[in-house]
């Protein structure tokens, strides 16, 4: 049996890194007595995936995750066991089963949501995103590798400020593989401080 989890990483988890998300996910799923299906060969590990890595400092409500197990169960059943069993800084969402045989998660991934929210106010901040996509190239280095990371901005706009007063914006950047933009790049090439926002993943886009 193959479930898709949808779930929100919050505030109390915003620190905790992507291994260690994939651990917390594991004991959380064995201390709810879910029988967790193994993978094969001399070192066998519980089969769930997660979507996409969320970078440590993000939170999000659209995290996805599949998970195999070795007997079919309701899935009210599931869902009662897992709320018993979450630790603090996790929500699940919304719980289906999907096909067994279904493409993976990562090889369907084309693009993530972001609503970051600003810490500080900028006078310039429309002006500051306009100059941002009105370049051809932003030309960036990762790991030592460079890149463009302007074809990955899909969309790049002012929202409305929240509810404080803090300024706000909504990107939508490429998530495929060996082509993912990430929010803070795209703060710096705005000249904004990523340390001084708060980024929310809203959304996760796969194809069909």
């Amino acid at each position: 049996m193959r479930l898709r989890i949808i779930f929100s990483k919050t505030e109390a988890m915003r620190y905790t890194g992507h291994l260690d998300l994939y651990r917390t996910w594991e004991r959380t799923l064995r201390r709810a007595n879910l029988p967790l299906a193994y993978s094969q060969g001399f070192k066998p590990h519980p089969r769930l995936t997660l979507a996409s890595a969320l970078p440590l400092g993000f939170t999000s409500q659209a995290e996805v995750m599949d998970v195999w197990l070795e007997n079919n169960l309701p899935i009210d059943q599931v869902e009662r066991a897992l709320l018993r069993a979450l630790p603090p800084g996790l929500q699940v969402e919304q719980i289906s089963q999907v096909e067994t045989q279904a493409p993976g998660l990562q090889a369907r991934l084309v693009a993530a949501e972001y609503l970051v929210t600003l810490n500080q106010p900028y006078s310039d901040l429309d002006a500051r995103l306009e100059k941002v996509l009105s370049v051809a190239s932003l030309p960036r280095e990762r790991r030592g590798k460079p890149y463009d990371l302007r074809p990955l901005i899909l969309d790049l706009q002012r929202q409305t400020d929240d509810p404080e007063g803090c300024q706000r914006i909504l990107m939508r950047l490429s998530a495929r593989e060996g082509a993912t933009g990430r929010p803070e790049e795209v703060l710096l090439c705005a000249n904004i401080d990523p340390l001084a926002a708060c980024i929310h993943r809203t959304g996760l886009n796969f194809v069909d």
